[in-house]
């Protein structure tokens, strides 16, 4: 009769849960069904011999089952919710002690009591998040009726506090590698980024004339005309042919000198002398030799807000 009075107080301040907070707590550690980890097995370890038990686990508590984060003496890894002393024990204001489940009204047709592996004691410590979110326990298990001591109360009391400890790291890991890794991620953006803007910045290109190939300065390119399969790129001094689409070339050219004014043409901002209607008159070639007439190039309708919006209106 002693057993069941200890359980029936225990029971009686068991602390009220929400439900869904705690589940929320639970799976921010990300710890449910992952490989053992030596540190907790170790914990689990120190608890069986402290408190002189063949059984010992981390166990955890989910919507439907206790799940053992590490185990001693215990082959199954994890059991029905309904089964779990665990789950009274997680909302105990202390050590939760069953000295004997086989005296206990609760307990004493608990399959894990009245089969494998055959449990008639139990003390389980609370495992806490700092909101003070019950996860599960550390706790030790007996075959036979027993007694903890106050010392190995105060033991399992500061190993489940070093569980929590231990989880909280893992967690802190976890969050820094997502961070890391997004980190990771935004450089990686940063630097594609990078990369385009110099591709599209350069102040050079090289076509194909002729089984050669020649460089021209995008400052000295004037417009850029398609014809068929072909284009054009005009120049200040001459005019170079490469097979290619308008496309392809747009890619090319540096985006902040250059704007794409009609399916046919790419111009150079800088050589825009007017504007008028639907064309741009683009400064001509002027040396000591010769002079050139400014070149007249249509804009399309589609285009033209386009390359306004790229000027500097006054």
């Amino acid at each position: 009769m002693k057993s069941s009075k200890r359980t029936t107080q225990a029971d009686a301040s068991l602390r009220q849960v929400n439900e869904p907070e705690r589940l929320e707590a639970l799976h921010s550690y990300q710890v449910l069904d992952t490989d053992p980890e030596q540190v907790f097995n170790d914990l689990a370890q120190l608890s069986a011999f402290i408190c002189g038990t063949p059984m010992s686990l981390v166990s955890l508590i989910d919507d439907e089952r206790q799940w053992f984060k590490a185990r001693v003496g215990m082959e199954m890894k994890e059991t029905p919710r309904e089964h779990a002393f665990c789950q009274y024990a997680m909302r105990a204001d202390d050590i939760y002690e069953v000295p004997d489940a086989t005296l206990d009204a609760r307990f004493a047709q608990n399959p894990l009591v009245t089969g494998n592996p055959n449990i008639r004691f139990y003390a389980g410590a609370p495992l806490l998040s700092p909101e003070g979110q019950p996860l599960g326990t550390l706790c030790a298990l007996d075959t036979v009726p027993r007694e903890l001591t106050g010392d190995q109360r105060e033991a399992l009391r500061i190993l489940a506090r070093q569980v929590m400890a231990h989880l909280e790291l893992r967690r802190v890991r976890i969050q820094l590698e997502d961070e890391r890794q997004k980190l990771e991620g935004v450089l990686r953006m940063a630097n594609n980024t990078g990369d385009a803007l110099y591709a599209n910045n350069r102040a050079e290109i090289f076509v194909k004339q002729d089984q050669r190939l020649v460089r021209i300065a995008t400052a000295d390119l004037q417009y850029v005309e398609a014809l068929g399969d072909y284009v054009n790129l005009h120049t200040t001094r001459e005019r170079f042919t490469v097979y290619g689409t308008m496309k392809d070339l747009e890619t090319k050219l540096p985006v902040r000198d250059f704007a794409r004014v009609h399916r046919k043409y790419i111009v150079r901002l800088d050589r825009i002398m007017t504007i008028e209607a639907d064309s741009a008159l683009l400064d001509g070639v002027r040396d000591t030799i010769s002079s050139r007439a400014p070149v007249r190039v249509p804009i399309g309708n589609s285009y033209k807000a386009g390359l306004l919006g790229r000027l500097n209106l006054v």
